[in-house]
């Protein structure tokens, strides 16, 4: 009697704080939404260190760090903004850190460790001016419904291309690869048990298919069990945390570096928040995001505190989509993801456990829900179907949510001038698209 009386008041709790009410949900949809956008994103704490380490950082506290990172920032996320967001060091940003600064520049992981902290900071300052916020807004309506189309293609790919569905290509660019291999079969099985799933209204559809695939990968070989267990110790921060070289700030070097990590981190971010919640039916009645400050500042702190921990740029990822898709809707999926990340420190045999190829049938039907906005762009007015249909376009093809942003904004501005409907840019749209110009043109 004292325990329901005792799990009664926590619900009331958990209901007053993130208005469960208010936003179309309850306690049960939030938590489990937010372990399914865990288990959709688990894979950074396998693929960041192992990315990362080839800068000669240590593996093992690299996995601690970005454990941590990401808890830390979704944990904001969750209180702050009340936002069913989750965020870890980035795919794509660790990729530039490590094989661009790093391997290519041959600057030390110190070096880039520094522009990550930096671009924080930074980002910290812009979010309270309001500048990233401003930003979002400026956005064209069909671009931004457009947004929410490109990162569903892109996630979609990105479960072909994880599960080796598609492959790249010898004689073309991309091809089928071998969908006779055990991984390929058991994603595709995957997509079956949560279509069916799915079509049977069964609540909780891409968290039963994910865990129901890495079971059935067991005698498939493709689950591997050999390191089966639950508990570990977190490997130690110390040969990572705290590492800067404050003396290469003011370097050219340090400037471009910067500057390229600013961009891409920004319009990566702004295409998830704005993707995420055109597709959830969450942005305001001007077409903004809820609480847009807060959830940029959520992205910011994350950044500058994973720098500190010892990895690189902390943003918001677009696998939180699957948990949206499970029906979170508010701040409690994010917190329940962060506390997995917190959970995966010392149950980290369990969560790797889980393969890609479990995954990735959940991203590629949360690419299938991603496309529902396409029903709403205006493609009669070629000025607005264009710059649509190019956003959607290079998300997936230049594997960059960024690139689609970019492109998608210079064309619609360039369109609106030939055409002579001025009056349909704002400035703040034409400034972006003269930046994104200048970016294209210099290559930073």
């Amino acid at each position: 009697m004292e325990h329901n009386t005792r799990l009664a008041q926590n619900s009331g709790f958990l209901e007053r704080f993130f208005k469960l009410s208010e936003h179309n949900t309850d306690v049960k949809t939030e938590v489990l939404a937010g372990i399914t956008t865990f288990m959709t994103m688990a894979y950074i704490l396998a693929v960041n260190p192992d990315m990362i380490s080839a800068t000669g950082m240590d593996k093992g506290a690299l996995f601690t760090a970005t454990a941590l990172s990401a808890f830390v920032a979704t944990l904001i996320m969750g209180l702050l903004a009340n936002l069913p967001f989750a965020l870890a060091p980035g795919m794509g940003l660790n990729a530039f850190f490590t094989f661009a600064v790093v391997l290519g520049m041959g600057k030390t992981w110190q070096f880039a460790l520094t522009a990550v902290f930096l671009e924080g900071i930074i980002f910290i300052l812009l979010t309270f001016l309001n500048v990233r916020e401003a930003i979002i807004n400026s956005i064209p309506a069909n671009i931004k419904k457009a947004i929410s189309v490109g990162i569903g293609l892109f996630i979609a790919f990105i479960g072909l291309s994880n599960s080796g569905i598609i492959v790249q290509g010898g004689g073309t660019i991309l091809e089928m690869g071998n969908v006779l291999t055990p991984v390929a079969l058991l994603t595709l099985l995957g997509v079956v048990i949560i279509t069916v799933l799915l079509a049977l209204n069964v609540k909780g559809a891409l968290f039963i298919g994910i865990v129901a695939t890495t079971l059935i990968g067991i005698p498939m070989g493709v689950t591997d069990v050999s390191n089966a267990g639950f508990f570990s110790k977190p490997p130690s921060l110390s040969p990572i945390m705290f590492q800067f070289e404050f003396d290469k700030i003011f370097t050219l070097d340090m400037f471009v570096v910067l500057l390229t990590f600013l961009f891409v981190d920004l319009f990566d971010t702004v295409g998830t928040l704005v993707g995420v919640c055109t597709k959830a039916n969450m942005l305001d009645e001007n077409g903004r995001v809820p609480k847009a400050k807060q959830a940029l500042l959520a992205d910011s702190i994350g950044t500058t505190v994973g720098a500190f921990l010892g990895t690189s740029t902390v943003t918001t990822y677009v696998e939180s989509a699957s948990g949206v898709t499970e029906g979170g809707r508010t701040g409690l999926t994010a917190v329940t993801t962060a506390i997995m990340f917190l959970l995966a420190l010392i149950l980290s045999p369990v969560f790797l456990m889980i393969p890609g190829a479990a995954t990735a049938p959940a991203l590629i039907i949360v690419g299938l829900f991603m496309m529902s906005p396409i029903k709403e762009i205006d493609f009669e007015d070629y000025t607005e179907a264009l710059p649509a249909f190019i956003t959607m376009l290079f998300m997936p093809l230049t594997y960059s949510i960024a690139n689609g942003i970019f492109f998608g904004i210079i064309s619609f501005v360039v369109l609106k001038l030939l055409t002579k409907k001025t009056k349909d840019v704002p400035l703040l749209t034409l400034v972006l698209a003269i930046m994104f110009v200048i970016k294209i043109v210099f290559k930073f």
